[in-house]
């Protein structure tokens, strides 16, 4: 994904939409792909409208946003152009894992 959609994905965010196709679709291919475009989809509303996620204070310091999308987490920085995209990770992960991959990726 490049920045001529508004937004730009951290190598380990590009990665991580990656894994999430390759783990839907071993069992159900359309579902996968299902998920990875309301992920897109709710990457490129976020251009316009980067305010709309929430903070996560627990997880950093970093003035980064939150949204949730199905069961996964989109973490990115808001201010950045074009908006950079950090993570998308499952929400049911240890809140340890999540801030130990954002601090990986700043």
């Amino acid at each position: 994904m490049s920045a001529n959609q508004g937004f730009r994905l951290h190598p380990g965010a590009a990665q991580d939409i990656i894994e999430i196709w390759e783990y839907i679709a071993a069992d159900n291919p359309q579902a996968a792909q299902r998920v990875r475009e309301e992920i897109l989809d709710a990457l490129r509303q976020l251009v316009s409208f980067p305010s709309q996620g929430h903070k996560r204070l627990d997880l950093t310091s970093k003035p980064l946003r939150f949204l949730t999308v199905r069961s996964y987490v989109i973490a990115y920085a808001p201010e950045e152009v074009p908006l950079l995209v950090l993570s998308i990770i499952h929400g049911k992960r240890s809140p340890r894992i999540i801030a130990a991959t954002l601090r990986a990726r700043e």
